[in-house]
């Protein structure tokens, strides 16, 4: 693996995932400075040389190597690299989109940046508008970059969208398409040869591709560490209990308790279907009963996406009712839609929870001003991921973290 300029490897950021892709690309220069440092710290010893020696036959050689005359930078300093792809993002009156790439990426192995939750106002055409896009307007957007990249060269082309747009329309119901595995065939026909997300909203999303690649990562590594700084861990001070929300996500519960070796519960909720529910504010819940204990004890709860947060901020009320001393929730993919942020205020003021600990994987400002929330960066996951993938190496330890989690634990 070079760690100096890498010639091929190219980041094209969406107006939607400019601000995860700036985050991920700082990590992607510090690994390579780093990286960088050991080699010549290495080599000039093993082959005699000076430090300054080597940098600058490493730089020849990377200028032997280039399509171009020569890399800019000194001759005899480390020359950073540059991974971000210039681009135009156009955005009509009548709301048609256009990518226009300012910098070549023929052949190139480009990752394109997408947050389709980025609701926040965007400035497009230069400066002269300003947005605030839908995540159908963050789909066009990404589909017509793909088409850009791919008509302009690009040997290869991996999508980095931490929220996979869509996840939750995974299975159908009577006559109602597949609108995730829709998408996953029109990625395959734009030339896509690999998606990198976070948390997938269902395993079942995987088999609508046939030749594309899906990375699933997972953030609980990151959100174990921010867990670690609020609450003990070790169970000396205080008891913890794990608690899946609902039966849907009694798995990524179980994955909790079991790399904290703590106990797990579960909500159920007893539904009567003889009822129907004819809009959001009816239902058919006849009961909801604990299958575990939390009295006394710091009930944490993990899910891959939050929306309104209507059902979370039941479950956290039912949880303090129960005699939870402390109600902590994780959310891989924090979007917090309509009035979910009111909502959560109300809830914390009234003491329903303590803390809500989200990833950066989605830009949303106003969470980030929230007393009770709380963000883990994964852009530096992301960066690992990105660089094994450009040079070919294996993922397993990233996608499953199991081993850093006892570390952690281990450490408290």
């Amino acid at each position: 693996m070079p760690y100096t300029e890498p010639t091929s490897l190219a980041i094209v950021a969406c107006p939607g995932g400019e601000a995860f892709a700036n985050e991920v690309i700082t990590h992607l220069k510090h690994m390579y400075k780093h990286r960088f440092t050991l080699k010549n710290d290495v080599l000039s010893k093993r082959y005699e040389l000076t430090k300054e020696e080597l940098v600058n036959r490493i730089n020849l050689e990377n200028d032997l190597q280039t399509s171009d005359l020569c890399i800019r930078g000194a001759t005899d300093k480390y020359r950073p690299p540059v991974f971000k792809v210039n681009a135009r993002f156009t955005y009509f009156a009548n709301g048609e989109v256009k990518t226009e790439l300012l910098d070549t990426v023929r052949g190139k192995d480009v990752f394109i940046f997408q947050d389709v939750e980025n609701h926040e106002v965007l400035s497009l055409n230069g400066g002269a508008n300003k947005v605030r896009m839908t995540v159908n307007d963050h789909l066009v957007s990404l589909l017509v970059t793909i088409d850009a990249v791919r008509i302009a060269g690009a040997e290869k082309i991996t999508l980095v969208v931490p929220a996979y747009p869509y996840a939750r329309q995974h299975k159908r119901k009577g006559r109602e398409g597949l609108t995730a595995s829709l998408l996953g065939h029109i990625y395959e026909m734009q030339g896509v040869n690999r998606i990198i997300t976070l948390d997938l909203h269902s395993r079942e999303i995987v088999n609508a591709f046939s030749s594309c690649n899906l990375d699933n990562l997972h953030a609980s590594y990151q959100i174990i560490r921010e867990l670690s700084k609020i609450v003990d861990l070790t169970g000396k001070t205080e008891d913890m209990v794990i608690v899946s929300p609902d039966t849907g996500a009694i798995d990524r519960n179980k994955f909790y308790a079991s790399g904290l070796k703590l106990p797990l519960a579960m909500i159920y909720k007893e539904r009567d279907y003889s009822i129907v529910t004819q809009d959001a504010h009816s239902t058919n819940i006849k009961s909801v009963k604990l299958l575990g204990d939390v009295k006394g004890k710091v009930a944490f709860l993990a899910d891959d996406m939050l929306g309104t947060g209507g059902t979370l901020l039941k479950a956290m009320e039912f949880l303090k009712n129960e005699g939870a001393t402390k109600v902590i929730c994780a959310i891989s993919l924090p979007f917090f839609t309509g009035d979910a942020i009111k909502n959560f205020d109300e809830a914390y003021e009234k003491g329903l929870f303590y803390r809500i600990i989200g990833t950066n994987a989605v830009y949303h400002e106003e969470l980030l001003k929230r007393e009770w929330y709380i963000s883990t960066d994964v852009s530096g996951l992301f960066a690992n991921v990105i660089t094994r993938i450009h040079y070919n190496q294996s993922l397993s330890e990233l996608l499953d973290n199991r081993n850093i989690i006892e570390k952690v634990v281990k450490h408290e």
